[in-house]
This record gives structure tokens, sequence and C-alpha cells, in this order.
């Protein structure tokens, strides 16, 4: 309960310097961990817990897999984000800078969304949080305010503009941080865990949001296609998270004997510290960390992932290449993850 009401449903929304690091089983006071933390834990969890649920989401997550992973994006441009909070402030300040902040990296990270479900989430966080307006004292003329900040989202023409910019600029890294996060999930050691509907992009807020009905249909649906061979886009409709999501679970069903250790992988070449790779004994997975940082620098270029001689075919687009260094401009060509195969194992 201590946990529960006082840290997940008070102190986190008093937090927000970061949105996505207020998270259940989060810990916001810790921003980041670097490639080599990184996979020091995956090497802990396999030695000490192997069978420990893994997941992205819950029915009890504050912002989806997908808010989260869009809302990482901003961390590259600081300097973009406070010009774009400053400019929103300037023409309608809230009078609590810190829900504010909270509000907008939301906001920016499930657009677009219904006006109804953004208007329930601000009331609750703000009630959550209890300062400028309580559960048990609500004040009416604060929230009239909050309704009012909500409008303007959809009402006011050069703020509803300035957030359609901000979002389609942070929206193509929210994607690559979206299915880069996924594949390494499903992969990494322990059980992953799928939350119902988070196969698509699962860009929800806070109960009730994350718990709405799941249209199992349009999933068959894709789902029968990628079977038949599509390799989908990566867009809006999530089909690209899809395709990651059940050959990456397939495999872990089908040959569990390629999920057996945890080597880490290096990368030589300018853009080396934009992936993080492993080998979980047989299955390599590739993903992209930092892509705004890496399409300002011009892409992978010659940078290539060392790993072991063998013939790999990728089990997300069927490519084919021979071991040894590994270019990840090809690799990495038509998306931001590869799942390898030895195809001598």
């Amino acid at each position: 309960m201590v946990m529960a009401k006082g840290v997940e449903d008070t102190a986190f929304y008093r937090t927000s310097r970061l949105a996505s690091l207020t998270e259940v089983g989060g810990d916001p006071s810790e921003f980041a961990i670097d490639v080599a933390e990184f996979h020091r834990r995956q090497q802990a969890r396999l030695a000490s817990w192997p069978t420990s649920m893994t997941t992205l989401s819950t029915h009890d997550t504050k912002r989806g897999e997908d808010t989260r992973a869009r809302i990482d994006a901003i961390t590259e441009v600081p300097e973009l984000w406070e010009e774009f909070v400053d400019r929103r402030r300037a023409a309608f300040d809230l009078g609590d800078g810190v829900l504010e902040n909270l509000l907008w990296q939301s906001v920016v990270g499930a657009w677009p969304r219904e006006r109804e479900a953004l208007h329930g989430y601000a009331e609750k966080a703000a009630r959550e949080a209890g300062l400028s307006t309580r559960w048990t004292t609500p004040d009416a003329v604060f929230e009239q305010r909050l309704h009012a900040f909500i409008d303007r989202l959809f009402d006011d023409p050069d703020t509803h503009d300035d957030l359609e910019r901000m979002v389609s600029f942070l929206q193509p890294a929210g994607y690559s941080n979206g299915l880069s996060a996924k594949l390494m999930q499903l992969t990494a050691p322990g059980v992953p865990d799928v939350y119902q509907g988070s196969e698509l992009w699962e860009r929800s807020l806070v109960d009730p949001d994350n718990r709405r009905p799941v249209d199992f249909g349009l999933r068959r649906k894709l789902l029968a296609r990628l079977d038949g061979g599509e390799l989908p886009p990566v867009d809006e409709s999530g089909a690209a998270k899809l395709l990651v999501t059940s050959r990456a679970l397939r495999l872990r069903r089908d040959r569990a004997e390629l999920f057996t250790r945890y080597v880490p992988l290096v990368a030589a070449g300018a853009a080396s510290e934009h992936v993080v790779a492993f080998d979980r004994g047989g299955a390599i997975t590739i993903a992209t960390r930092l892509p705004i940082g890496l399409e300002n620098a011009g892409g992978w270029g010659a940078t290539e992932l060392l790993a072991r001689e063998g013939t790999w075919r990728d089990a997300l687009t069927g490519r084919v290449v021979e071991g040894g260094a590994l270019p990840l401009a090809t690799l990495l060509e038509r998306y931001p993850v590869a799942l390898l195969v030895r195809e001598d194992a």
C-alpha cells in the first residue's frame, strides 16, 4: 500500500523531469544506464532469476510502452523540448509547472488521442498529485483551468499546430525506440509477457485508459498478412511491431535451445554507440539506441557488429548474411532491429 499509494499514485505525479521514468517498478532517480550496465544486469538476471517475468506494459502501467518510447526521444533534444514548453506556457500558464510538464510529455507521447480520454487523464493526474487539487477536496477553479488546458489542444489552432509539429518530429524516433525495446524485452533473459493489445503500438495512459477493449480481429488480419510474407513499413498501423512480436515469440517457443546464454556483442565504427546487441546462444538481438543522434550523424556508415562466424538469417526480414563483421547499414536497412538465427544451428 505504501508503494502503490505513496510512491506510484502520489510521488510519481509530483516528479516530472522525464515522465517515462515514473513507471510502476521504476525509479526516477536513475535517469539512464549505459550499454555495459544493461548487459551486466541481463547477465545477472540469467544467472539468478532466469524464469522471472519481463514486461513493458501491464493493467497498472502509468503510460503504455510506446507512449514512453516517444517520451524517451525527448532526451535527445532537450533544447527543442524546452523551447516548446516555454512557448506553450507563455500562451497558457496552468499555474502548476510540475503538472504542466507531466501533461505535455504525456500528451505528446500518446498523441493523437480522444478529447475525453485526455480530460480524464489530466484530472486524475492532478488529483493524484494532490498539490493543486485533490480527490477529497477538488479545487473547482483550478480544475476548470485544467480542462481549458486540454481543450486548447484541440480548439486553439496555434497550440494544436505546435503540438502536431512536435509529435511529427519525435514520431520516427518513437517508432525506433518502441521496436527496439520490444525486441529486447522478448528475447532477453526471463519469461516475456505481452500485455493484451500491445502487439501493436501501445500508447495508452493510466487506467482505465490502459484497460480499453482490444481489437483482436484487426490483429488476426494483420498477422495473416505477415504470415503471407508481407514486410510492412514502420508506420502508424503498428504492423511492424506485430511482426517483431510474433517472430520473436515464435522463435523462443520453437527454438528454446537458442536462448540459453547471454553474450554481449560489440560494434566497431563511428556509430557503434547507437547499437545494443547480444547473442542468446544462437539467436542474436540487434537494436538501435538514440536514433535521433544516429540520423544526425549520417546513419550507420561503415559501422559493423562483431559476431560469430557462420551463416545467419534475420527472422524478421529473411535476409541472409555471413557472420564475422556484420554491416549494420545492411542489417538495419528496413527496420531499426534485427533478430538473427544461425542457419546451421
